[in-house]
């Protein structure tokens, strides 16, 4: 070997000091204190999450333009930074550095990244200071292999204590709920949304952003759990009172098995920070796989009592690249002393070999410069999880480009595009994360990708949007925020929630809706739960009033004004909600209100000043429309009008205006009682006895809907009164003709035209032109009906003679008093088969 394992430079002044302790010791927050107390430094942590957060504390102390972040996914390095955070793998193994730490040392027996943690342990050193965090068990490996060391235990601010087993609806508030798979993960949060309102969700396979915006979540009070994987217990510093595990084995990639006991007190160390007391305990409930704490297990983790470490795994790091079969047996090289060993195949090693033994790929790799870069393509992290082999068919395609230099912007660029997708459920997202992580590391390489920064900001891009959809996701699917709030706020008591209403009607609490008012009813959210039903409506009725009566004095002035107000099919409707209904007054036209019921949580006098704005709203308005028909009832009611006139007046009113002349009792009136008809503006027609003035659209609407509170049987004419209507059924103001109704007015009107040609004649026989008719909509047969009822006989033409040719004479009529037509009906000359009058002549035979 080049060099021996543990050679080191470093002067005479240097220090290497181990800080050993359980969690919640400080450990972490002496070494910052440490590296800035220096003129420059690196501390190297186990997580990326880990080193962003310390990134930003010291930036705010020594100044971001002072500070680098180094990460296998993201550089940050202005020009002359002093002082550095990175992960463990990507800081500087030799460091020209005043001071230098490493944290979570004890994960040097990982068999995973065991190696490169062993690696810093033993040779990274700062010129004036060196610091090891880590647990207690690491101590006697620090005295075999660091014997310099000095080595400083630190107690635990807190205690920790076991709680036994819970149900996870009797787990207390600010808990974390530990599992160790996705299904159970998700399956907890679930249920924690259906009883507690939701939960924020940690995991491994999560972006470092996603992770801390849940943890953001938490932290703020939005939820009040956090259910997660054992990533949880890597210097994640939370505020957890408790924490319940849901399981003691997992899977380790190589087998299923039970927790060491250290892992499981890393995990529950995570309860109680500073100077708070935490507890731990496991999940009653699960059936058969309930799992329990052995009293062993009990006394370890709360008397921070564990094995001591045996051994380190260790990797060769001082490799030759002078060819692939020696590149291997460095890395496969076995542990030069005791206390070392040799770990599990890692997976840069699998793709390393795996790609060495296609012949095709090793005969590319020749040279020095060749080799050290197919093991830097071979040592990138399998961020997908997808295996050696699918992971090497990754790596083969990016050596393709590597060999021959740089890997394409184009190619690049595409790559990253295509992941830019933030639509898709969590798997898809999580997916799509872990490949975007693998092309953020690719593009921190700047001896891989042309336009390094470019790309790389475009690979941060995606990851942050990506993170951000997922960040949605969890927490649409797993936090019920309008439970969560109600829980936190009331704790089941009505009376504490702060209630508002925003302008569009919505109730909220703490800017959550938790339904809305329909006018003066509260409306419970329908996607609440039952169990929040309750305490929602006790809420509405508690805080509500207030609310409902600064609302009805605006509905007081509202109607004053007629802002907002109408009048529709479920009644007085006010900014589109019901607030009163109509009820059968003294008099068809003066109908009483009845507010809704949704206002019964009004005061007394709240609700009579409401009747009093919404009936004199009411009153005005239907003054102008209603005005002629009202002055008939009022004229009606008096007694010197007489009793003809009056019955006539008030037929008149029930009838909308209009009334047959054959039902109006003509007869039985004199000569000044007809004079007040034409004085009030009733005009006495051939066929009809009307009020020309109610034949008006907003008139006849209103008498139709007063009409109907009444029970008088009629059909209600359409909106905008046509002349003429289709239905066998004739509606208020209308006289049927047939299969048509038309408009009593236009009947008369076209009655009197008619009357008017025939007078003005010199002959018996006059022809009647119906294109006024027919300009109405008013078809022939109608219209020959029309002038039957009013006394007009048709008489038809006669057909041409045989060889005669041209049109027919038009049909002409003449007029009998309107008894002559129940005398028999005398011959009437043959009509022609086919012609403009057939039907006309058919209908009269």
């Amino acid at each position: 070997m080049a060099k021996h394992p543990y050679a080191h430079a470093r002067d005479d002044r240097s220090t290497v000091k181990a800080v050993l302790g359980p969690t919640n010791t400080g450990k972490t927050h002496l070494a910052i204190e440490r590296l800035c107390a220096h003129s420059s430094g690196a501390i190297g942590f186990p997580l990326r999450l880990l080193a962003r957060e310390v990134y930003d504390r010291v930036c705010a102390i020594k100044g971001a333009q002072n500070v680098a972040l180094i990460t296998g996914e993201e550089r940050i390095e202005p020009k002359g930074a002093r002082w550095h955070l990175c992960t463990v793998e990507a800081m500087p193994s030799r460091p020209d550095l005043a001071f230098v730490a490493l944290d979570e040392a004890q994960l040097s027996a990982d068999p995973e990244r065991g190696h490169v943690f062993t690696d810093r342990l033993l040779h990274t050193r700062g010129r004036e200071e060196t610091m090891l965090l880590g647990s207690a068990t690491l101590e006697p490996m620090i005295k075999a292999l660091v014997p310099e060391a000095e080595i400083v235990s630190r107690p635990r601010f807190s205690t920790l204590s076991h709680a036994g087993a819970k149900k996870l609806s009797r787990i207390p508030p600010r808990s974390a709920i530990v599992a160790f798979s996705a299904e159970q993960v998700y399956a907890m949060a679930e249920m924690l949304r259906r009883f507690r309102g939701g939960a924020a969700v940690v995991m491994g396979a999560l972006s470092p952003q996603t992770r801390n915006a849940q943890v953001a979540m938490y932290q703020a009070g939005e939820v009040d759990y956090l259910v997660a994987t054992d990533a949880i217990g890597m210097g994640l510093n939370l505020d957890i009172t408790h924490v319940a595990f849901a399981g003691l084995s997992k899977y380790d990639g190589h087998r299923h098995r039970r927790l060491t006991t250290a892992e499981m007190a890393q995990i529950a160390g995570r309860a109680g920070r500073h100077q708070r007391d935490g507890t731990f305990g496991t999940l009653a409930g699960l059936g058969a796989h309930n799992p329990e704490f052995t009293d062993d297990e009990v006394y370890a983790i709360e008397e921070h009592r564990f094995a001591p470490l045996t051994r380190l795994f260790w990797r060769e790091a001082d490799l030759r690249f002078d060819s692939l079969a020696r590149l291997i047996d460095d890395l496969e090289s076995p542990p030069p002393r005791d206390g070392l060993a040799t770990p599990p195949q890692a997976i840069d090693l699998a793709v390393l070999k795996r790609l060495s033994e296609e012949p095709e790929t090793a005969s590319s790799v020749r040279g020095h410069g060749a080799v050290r870069r197919f093991w830097q393509a071979c040592s990138l992290p399998d961020f997908r999880q997808h295996g050696p082999e699918t992971h090497a068919r990754f790596v083969a395609r990016l050596w393709q480009d590597l060999r021959h230099g740089y890997l394409g912007t184009d190619y690049v660029a595409q790559a990253i595009a295509q992941l830019d997708n933030p639509s898709g459920d969590i798997d898809t997202l999580q997916g799509r994360i872990s490949a975007i992580r693998s092309w953020a590391y690719i593009a921190q390489r700047p001896d891989w990708v042309l336009a390094r920064e470019e790309m790389a900001a475009r690979a941060r891009a995606v990851e942050a949007r990506l993170s951000d959809a997922l960040h949605a996701r969890l927490t649409e699917r797993f936090v019920n925020r309008r439970t969560t709030v109600l829980m936190r706020k009331a704790g089941g008591d009505a009376a504490l929630l702060p209630v508002r209403v925003n302008d569009s009607g919505a109730v909220l609490v703490d800017d959550e809706p938790i339904g809305h008012l329909d006018g003066f009813r509260f409306v419970v959210d329908p996607l609440a739960r039952a169990a929040d039903r309750k305490l929602l409506l006790a809420a509405a009725e508690r805080h509500l009033p207030g609310v409902l009566a600064r609302r009805a004095a605006e509905l007081v002035a509202a109607a004053a004004l007629a802002d907002g107000f109408a009048l529709e099919d479920r009644g007085i409707v006010w900014r589109g909600s019901v607030v009163a209904r109509l009820e059968p007054g003294k008099t068809l036209l003066e109908p009483r209100v009845r507010l809704d019921p949704g206002l019964d949580r009004l005061s007394t006098r709240d609700r009579a000043d409401l009747i009093t704005a919404i009936s004199g709203w009411l009153a005005r308005h239907g003054a102008r429309p209603l005005a002629p028909l009202r002055k008939l009832a009022e004229i009606g009611r008096a007694e010197d009008s007489g009793p003809a006139l009056r019955a006539l007046l008030l037929q008149l009113v029930d009838a909308g205006g209009a009334l047959p002349r054959e039902a109006a009792g003509l007869e039985r009136l004199d000569t000044r009682q007809r004079d007040a008809l034409r004085r009030l503006g009733i005009r006495i027609g051939p066929l009809d006895v009307f009020l020309p003035a109610a034949l008006r659209p907003a008139a006849m609407g209103l008498w139709s809907r007063f009409a109907t509170l009444r029970g008088i049987a009629h059909v209600a004419p359409p909106a905008h009164l046509p002349p003429v209507v289709d239905g066998k059924s004739a509606p208020a103001g209308y006289r049927r003709l047939g299969v048509q109704a038309l408009r009593v007015d236009q009947a008369d009107r076209l009655v009197r035209d008619a009357h008017h040609k025939r007078l003005s004649a010199t002959a018996r026989l006059v022809f009647l032109d119906p294109a006024v008719a027919r300009s109405m909509g008013l078809g022939t047969a109608s219209y020959a009906t029309l002038m039957r009822l009013a006394g007009f006989r048709v008489h038809m033409p006669l057909s041409l003679p045989e060889g005669a040719f041209g049109p027919l004479a038009p049909p002409l009529w003449d007029w009998r008093a309107p008894r002559a037509l129940v005398a028999p009906p005398q011959a009437r000359p043959a009509v022609p088969a086919s012609g403009a009058f057939a039907v006309l002549a058919e209908l009269i035979r």
